[in-house]
């Protein structure tokens, strides 16, 4: 059997299918445990191929993902060494208020003890298309002429709003034109714009699912909207409690709810579409993990049914890669211009090279395709946690799975934290329900499982059942 004395590396240990996944999971876990000192010299990708029997574009490719993750360096004539390892960020006083119940900032800041990180949200970023973008890329540079080099329109290029729109209608049932979408840089700026426009209109407050996204909620509060929770039950946000606050705004994700999983139901969505009508009030729909489903059909957006009175927005960041910054908001007529302005204000346009080569992507069915094995990849990820879980904690529920990159795991345990502490000591990044809600609840775990291999999620299940006996 082929091997190495680096790393004692035995290629019989590597799956059959995902002999990269597996070597550059040793080589990160080498390095993040100090295994690997920084400044190390790996072996040359042509020696530690020979040496494994595997192929060479095995081992760069493996070394490129180390280098995206900043853990490796690479310089002519000096190979690829170990990067030095970040400093811990330093900690961030906890804001206290009676709405924090449990609750931590996020993202969590980087733990070199970490070596199997199930945060919630985080996709396999190795799986980009990188071939394809650059073909894209190549075929827009060829073609792109000079005007397209200046600041362009802040709205977004128009390429890219007639793609998206198409694509969108197509999809996820959205109503829109090219001129009444925005591409912004990510559901993230969207939130930002959105409540600089509300502000001065005199909103002060925004109703916020409970559990929900403490980023979205931060950011928010940020832009100076004082978040107001709104309770959340298995059949999404509870809108009579919505009723009953004095706020005329609220954010929801009907299509997979951060972080239960729950999908809004329809008798919700007919209920929280008559509060909208009711008045001068506003629902903003993040479509998060919409185009991530497994085991039922796409549920259409709510923008359609009453788009005077939401605004829908979404992003590339779980369908391509965070680091692209693109997505778009479709706002009711009515806070386009504002929006516009504030878009405008804030960065002058979005990148026009990367809305053009997704342009491409969209209009030629690559992206479809690119989703299509995502989705395969993904949902064998989930059954793989789904099946370890079952084997290593068989009392516990699991919920949230028929869509979404990550699920929640219900057990007979009061304290979800002290889990989440436990697993951390063992090496397993897990997410307490509790972080994530501002008044108390029932607790749980949310797991993310799109960015690990089946043996990795197998491997973090057991870990996670000798967290929870600890725990005890």
């Amino acid at each position: 059997m082929a091997g190495s004395d680096f790393l004692q590396l035995d290629i019989g240990q590597a799956p059959p299918r995902g002999t990269t996944d597996w070597l550059t999971h040793r080589l990160r876990t080498a390095i993040t445990t100090g295994q690997l000192s920084p400044g190390t010299l790996l072996p040359s990708s042509r020696t530690l191929a020979d040496e494994l029997g595997i192929a060479r574009g095995t081992v760069v490719e493996c070394y490129q993902r180390l280098a995206e993750q900043g853990l490796t360096t690479a310089r002519v004539g000096d190979g690829t060494r170990t990067a030095p390892l970040a400093a811990p960020a330093p900690a961030r006083t906890r804001r206290t208020s009676s709405r924090a119940v449990g609750r931590r900032r996020f993202p969590l800041p980087p733990d070199p003890a970490i070596t199997l990180d199930l945060t919630p949200g985080r996709t396999d970023l190795g799986a980009f298309p990188r071939a394809a973008w650059l073909r894209a890329e190549r075929a827009v540079l060829a073609g792109l002429g000079s005007a397209d080099l200046g600041y362009g329109d802040p709205a977004g290029h128009p390429r890219l709003r007639h793609a998206l729109a198409d694509w969108l209608a197509r999809t996820r049932g959205v109503r829109t034109t090219p001129d009444e979408l925005v591409v912004v840089g990510g559901v993230a700026q969207t939130l930002a714009l959105t409540a600089l426009t509300l502000r001065r209109r005199g909103h002060t407050s925004i109703g916020v699912e409970d559990p929900g996204s403490g980023g979205a909620a931060d950011e928010l509060q940020h832009w100076q909207l004082d978040p107001v929770p709104v309770p959340v039950d298995d059949d999404g946000l509870r809108v009579d409690r919505l009723g009953a606050t004095d706020t005329s705004v609220v954010l929801v994700t009907p299509a997979h709810q951060f972080p239960t999983g729950v999908l809004l139901a329809p008798h919700r969505r007919r209920e929280l579409l008559d509060w909208a009508r009711h008045g001068d009030r506003l629902v903003i729909e993040d479509d998060y993990d919409a185009e991530h489903r497994y085991d039922r059909q796409p549920t259409p957006a709510l923008q359609p049914a009453a788009p005077d009175h939401v605004l829908h927005t979404g992003s590339m960041s779980k369908t391509l890669a965070p680091a692209l910054r693109l997505g778009w908001a479709i706002p009711p007529a009515h806070l386009l211009a504002d929006l516009l302005e504030a878009k405008h204000a804030s960065d002058l346009g979005s990148p026009v090279l990367p809305q053009l080569t997704l342009a491409t992507l969209l209009a030629d069915g690559t992206l479809e395709g690119h989703l299509r094995g995502v989705r395969r990849r993904n949902r064998a990820r989930r059954d793989a946690l789904v099946a370890a879980l079952a084997a290593h904690l068989p009392h516990a529920s699991i919920g949230g799975i028929a869509a979404g990159l990550h699920l929640t795991v219900t057990l007979d345990h009061p304290d979800d934290t002290a889990i989440a502490d436990h697993a951390a000591q063992l090496g397993l990044r897990v997410h307490a329900l509790s972080w994530h809600r501002r008044t108390p609840g029932p607790p749980g775990l949310v797991l993310g499982y799109a960015a690990h291999t089946p043996d990795q999620l197998t491997t973090a299940a057991q870990l996670l059942a000798t967290a929870v006996d600890r725990s005890r």
